[in-house]
């Protein structure tokens, strides 16, 4: 079995994996990472979102041998101090969760928007955020959330 070495939320690792493994199935069953939702399994629903390397991708679409060498930080490693993020405290404050399920995505898909551009127009996050599927808020709640965050870094 291959090794790979891999930095977690902040945290150096090195594991042996099998070659088929994808990233989404590391970071739950090996990691213990449940906050990354497995659900389509072919990228179109983004409930499997991480940010890899500063970008969002679909964890369920990388293998985690591909990840060697990289940094991904999952919804667990934006916590600091046990200090919720701004964007997980304003999905919380403008109701941006309903079920829960596409939310871990829904946020790191806007941290990696904020992080490459802190003051996106409303058609920036909406393009975004195109590859995550709600089934429950309808997208605006968590629009206005992620807008909240941005007007508070200007």
């Amino acid at each position: 079995m291959p090794t790979i070495r891999i930095e977690v939320n902040g945290v150096s690792r090195k594991a042996f994996i099998e070659p088929t493994r994808m990233l989404v199935d590391f970071l739950r069953d090996h990691l213990g990472l449940t906050g990354t939702k497995k659900s389509c399994g072919s990228g179109n629903c983004g409930a499997c979102t991480v940010i890899l390397d500063g970008k969002a991708v679909n964890s369920c679409l990388i293998l985690a041998a591909e990840a060697d060498g990289q940094s991904v930080t999952t919804i667990e490693g934006l916590q600091e101090n046990e200090l919720l993020h701004p964007l997980q405290k304003a999905f919380v404050e403008y109701g941006a969760i309903q079920c829960g399920f596409c939310t871990p995505g829904m946020i790191l898909t806007a941290k990696a928007l904020l992080d490459q551009n802190p003051v996106p127009s409303e058609d920036q996050i909406r393009e975004a955020l195109a590859g995550n599927l709600c089934r429950c808020t309808g997208y605006s709640k968590i629009i206005e959330a992620i807008k909240s965050v941005a007007e508070r870094t200007r």
